[in-house]
């Protein structure tokens, strides 16, 4: 076997299963952030989600997204139909049916499980922004048609050959086709569901409700920190040791200036250096360095994480005031920064970072052509993803229905959705609770002022 081909494959393969373990970040993050009510249910989500992402993407999504078809969509290889049949003693990769990530000699399995991961973690991203209120079977089907669909054919316009892609869009490893995606479809969500009980008052207040274990979100946030060495330079799909190292420095940058800004600006704003202020703002510097992580120079990105940072806190204030309820901040996260990542390209890129790909953005004298197709791309796949989306949590809203009942909300989905409590001894001391001064809701179904309180924790 070649040599080459085998260090590529191996690199692929490894930071694949690097962005595969951010499905655990991802769950200590939410669950962190959860209440504990929930969090069984928040670690089931976010344990089943990457089961049906693997089964959408391989029955449907792969094609869909990388088969050879036309500037909107492939139309050959579903279900890896028609795309090679790599040999084990040549390793040569067959483009088959794939024509449009040929660009890399790994074998056909690598290429597939290193675009599953990413895939995968898309769906993920919108089980926190809908955390604590949502029917479990629900979000299940909800990420299926998410993973074998919507994903998918956005990925296919640029990283599939698409028509963005031929319009000099550029993202080098998914601020918009992995963050912004997950982040678009999560915010359909959370207008169709609606706010949890208690979190913004009739009279307009805004009721804080605290995640029960930040320990527990803080580990997470080590772990995505790590698991995007796989994410950013993985993307390489090739062991290329220069672009590599670049791109490992520069992700680390950003998510360290964006740990700096978030942390500024919450103990500025909030008069407090607020932990999950400050654990946001690491994720949104690493979300924000997704595009042009091999595009820009280190100090740019160190600018861009700490413009990150900054507008990670300003987005969740902002969602709050707006009455978007977003428990652990998905969607300034991924949504809002997975946008000004991809603004960056057109502003920050360098053209002696990777030569012949994006040329000059607008700050390094490149003008606005860049920065014009970015535009471009966020826009069209903001709107084809959020109405796409849009319509599938409604058509599930009309026939399954998407929300939990009201006394399911109040006791916790943990056991009402799993039959499972998080934290057995606690429980136990709740329902004696319980039992000694009557159930958590009125006959009427209206929260009683005993437990109003209650209602938030």
């Amino acid at each position: 076997m070649d040599p080459k081909i085998m260090a590529d494959t191996l690199w692929t393969l490894i930071t694949a299963m690097l962005v595969f373990f951010m499905n655990m970040g991802f769950a200590c993050v939410e669950s962190g952030f959860a209440r504990s009510k929930n969090c069984v249910n928040i670690l089931s989500k976010n344990f089943i989600v990457f089961a049906i992402s693997t089964v959408a993407f391989w029955l449907i999504g792969w094609g869909l997204m990388f088969g050879d078809g036309n500037s909107l969509f492939g139309t050959n290889g579903l279900w890896m139909i028609g795309g090679a049949d790599n040999s084990p003693e040549t390793g040569d990769a067959y483009q088959g049916a794939y024509s449009a990530i040929a660009w890399t000699g790994v074998p056909l399995l690598a290429k597939f499980f290193f675009q599953l991961v990413f895939a995968g973690t898309a769906a993920t991203i919108v089980s926190g922004a809908v955390a604590e209120r949502i029917k479990y079977i629900s979000f299940i089907l909800f990420s299926f048609l998410l993973v074998a669909f919507i994903y998918p054919l956005s990925g296919h316009w640029i990283w599939g050959g698409g028509w963005l892609a031929g319009l000099g869009m550029w993202d080098f490893a998914g601020s918009t086709v992995v963050h912004s995606v997950g982040g678009w479809a999560a915010l359909a969500g959370v207008i169709v569901l609606g706010p949890r009980l208690g979190k913004f008052g009739a009279d307009g207040s805004i009721n804080a409700i605290p995640g029960h274990n930040l320990a527990l979100a803080t580990i997470g946030a080590f772990v995505l920190w790590l698991g995007w060495f796989g994410f950013n330079p993985g993307s390489t799909m090739a062991a290329d040791p220069g672009l590599i190292a670049h791109i490992c420095v520069t992700t680390n940058m950003a998510a360290a200036t964006g740990i700096l800004g978030a942390t500024i600006t919450s103990w500025l704003l909030l008069k407090k250096p607020d932990l999950g202020m400050t654990i946001n703002g690491c994720l949104a510097g690493l979300v924000a360095i997704t595009a042009p992580c091999a595009f820009v120079g280190v100090g740019s990105s160190a600018i861009i994480g700490l413009l990150a940072g900054i507008i990670v806190v300003l987005a969740v204030i902002m969602f709050d005031r707006i009455r978007i309820d977003d428990p652990v901040g998905a969607l300034s996260v991924h949504l809002v920064n997975g946008v000004f990542g991809t603004l960056c390209v057109g502003l920050f890129a360098q053209d002696w970072v990777s030569p012949g790909t994006t040329g000059n953005g607008l700050f390094f004298g490149g003008g606005t052509a860049l920065l014009r197709s970015q535009i471009i791309g966020i826009a069209a796949v903001g709107a084809f993803v959020f109405l796409a989306a849009l319509l599938f949590w409604s058509l599930i809203k009309a026939t399954i229905g998407l929300r939990v009942s009201l006394k399911e909300e109040i006791e916790g989905l943990d056991i009402g959705e799993h039959g499972n409590f998080a934290y057995p001894d606690f429980s136990i001391r709740k329902a004696w609770f319980s039992a000694t001064h009557g159930g958590p809701a009125s006959n009427s179904g209206h929260v009683s002022s005993r437990v109003r309180e209650e209602v938030l924790t």
